[in-house]
């Protein structure tokens, strides 16, 4: 019940136009129910006129021109009633693919983690549109079906009172398989919904990632994996479409017993002139009105039900409350404070939701002083990433905090701690959209940017050099995930990024890491004089890119092990650093 009433309130803004679209319901179906009524008074004028044809033309032709004009009426009514129901739908779709879009982009980064894309848009996509016609398209067409079943009914009882009572003896069958139908087709919807999803996102996952399956000859296996998903899909399609082929048999055959009652019967009581041709020529066509429209009743409930089992999944992602929200109550401090205060790890524990198992940090303790260069270092999976990610508070320590400012990041505006800090991240992805929307991009909200500011940007970077070569320039299109550029020109263009973002703290990934050695000395040169006054972060890979960083951070088992400069660390006899250093010259990987 809970699912039904959540459906019915998000059509509440478009209750107007819905009402308009049931008044013009009750006109066309009032036409639909006199129509076999005027058709049958129409057959009995001409049989009992047949002795006086001129007379019997002229009246015939008189009804007809009326006729004619209620039926165009009828038309406009019809007419007016799909296209006030079409678009209701369409404003009720969009509307709850906002919000579900809204609610999740604002959830946090854990939640991404455990949930696929491909479920996800499955449910933007495909749910969407089952909700929003179950409460607008098929909430129409059924009641038009409850009109015309009682308009018919009623006509049949007008008309024979007789005929109408021995007919109507296999409507509570009827009844009986429609609820049956729809209960069935409910609960399946909601296997085939998430089959669907798992199914969307095999595909959405592998064709994104299409050239490294491409790399690995991974083609027939992919097609494989994708194949027994569809299959699965394909089993619970059968015992929907084996349920659906039994109650449209019965259906069928329930109308076809109706009329043949109706022509059995009906020719009995002509023969015992109890009617006459006209009345059960309309008789029979009220029958088959109510047929059809029990079956028209019967499918408009199985997709409403359909829409209720769609739903509920939409409802648990709009419902969700993100453990990181964006609103609130949050500070919004000064730059002076960033200046003044720099950045503290204190006693900071961390495990990712995804592993709660393998912690990654065990009462962490790190002093960041402001407008320094901390270069950060150690073996793969050691936890330098994941310090940029606490920064950013893409996750939340497990205990400790993070401070920021003087400030705990947890009580700072997310929309502030973001646009304070830019990012270059080790292997920085690009939207399918051009040059200079993508180096726009970290732009803070209000922040107007020009073109020349852009172009500004990516010469510092070092970028505007193979910018200018494309004959776009900076509206070149870099295709899905930036693949149309090399890895060097997407780390280029996430630098002019961060660049043109001008923050107090920069967060560099490895920035240089994707880069030739000559683009990298240019580069390194670019960030050299961007990072002047500012608090620096270096999550370090390569020995050049910390030699000249003011602290040294080493970092083994999710605790700090060594820090000092790159001269200090080298002086040491038995430091991670230093063995570091020696074993890998070129990488700390």
């Amino acid at each position: 019940m809970e699912d039904i009433s959540r459906i019915v309130l998000l059509a509440e803004p478009e209750y107007k136009k819905l009402a308009g679209a049931m008044g013009l319901l009750l006109v066309s179906s009032a036409i639909t129910m006199f129509a076999p009524f005027s058709m049958g008074k129409i057959i009995d004028f001409i049989y009992v006129s047949s002795e006086n044809p001129s007379q019997m033309v002229n009246t015939l032709s008189y009804v007809c021109k009326i006729l004619c004009g209620v039926y165009l009426l009828g038309g406009a009514a019809s007419f007016g009633r799909v296209y006030l129901i079409h678009i209701s739908g369409q404003k009720i779709i969009a509307k709850l693919r906002k919000t579900l879009f809204s609610s999740i982009l604002e959830q946090e980064t854990a939640f991404f983690d455990k949930t696929r894309t491909g479920e996800l848009i499955n449910r933007l996509s495909v749910d969407t549109i089952l909700v929003g016609k179950a409460v607008t398209d098929n909430v129409s067409e059924g009641l038009m079906a409850v009109l015309q079943s009682v308009g018919g009914i009623f006509m049949m009882f007008y008309v024979s009172p007789k005929l109408a009572s021995i007919v109507l003896g296999i409507v509570p069958l009827i009844a009986i398989v429609i609820v049956t139908n729809g209960r069935y087709r409910h609960n399946i919807t909601k296997q085939t919904q998430d089959c669907l999803a798992k199914s969307t996102q095999i595909a959405e996952e592998r064709i994104s990632n299409i050239r490294t399956v491409k790399v690995f000859g991974q083609e027939f296996k992919e097609i494989e994996r994708y194949d027994a998903s569809i299959d699965d899909v394909f089993q619970i399609s059968e015992k929907e479409a084996f349920a659906r082929a039994a109650y449209t048999g019965l259906i069928d055959l329930s109308i076809k017993v109706i009329i043949l009652f109706v022509l059995y019967i009906g020719g009995r009581m002509m023969s015992d002139v109890q009617i006459s041709v006209g009345d059960l020529s309309s008789f029979l066509i009220y029958a088959g009105f109510v047929g059809t429209s029990f079956r028209g009743l019967s499918s408009s409930y199985s997709e409403v039900m359909k829409g209720i089992g769609a739903s509920c999944q939409l409802w648990q992602l709009i419902d969700r409350e993100t453990a990181i929200p964006l609103t609130g109550e949050f500070i919004c401090p000064n730059i002076d404070d960033l200046e003044r205060s720099g950045i503290q790890f204190n006693a900071v524990h961390f495990a990712y939701p995804s592993r709660p198992d393998v912690p990654i940090f065990s009462g962490l303790d790190l002093e960041i002083p402001s407008g320094s260069i901390t270069a950060v270092v150690g073996p793969s999976g050691s936890g330098k990433s994941t310090l940029g990610s606490l920064l950013l508070r893409l996750y939340d320590p497990n205990q400790g905090q993070v401070i920021v400012g003087g400030h705990d990041v947890c009580t700072l505006s997310p929309h502030w701690l973001k646009g304070a800090i830019g990012t270059v991240q080790q292997e920085p992805i690009l939207f399918s959209s051009s040059i200079a929307e993508n180096i726009g991009y970290g732009v803070s909200a209000g922040q107007e940017v020009s073109k020349k500011d852009i172009i500004n940007a990516a010469r510092k970077a070092n970028a505007y050099r193979f910018i200018k070569s494309f004959p776009k320039g900076i509206d070149t299109i870099v295709g899905e995930r930036g693949q149309m550029l090399s890895g060097g020109q997407r780390q280029q263009i996430a630098i002019a990024r961060a660049i043109l973002k001008n923050p107090s703290i920069l967060l560099l990934d490895e920035a240089t890491s994707a880069l030739d050695a000559e683009s990298e000395h240019l580069v390194q040169e670019a960030l050299e004089r961007v990072m002047k006054d500012r608090t620096v972060i270096v999550i370090a890979h390569r020995l050049s890119t910390i030699k000249n960083a003011d602290n040294i951070v080493v970092l083994s088992g999710g605790q700090i092990v060594e820090t000092g400069s790159y001269n200090q660390l080298m002086e040491s006899p038995d430091g991670l650093f230093k063995k570091l250093v020696e074993k890998q010259t070129v990488s700390f990987i």
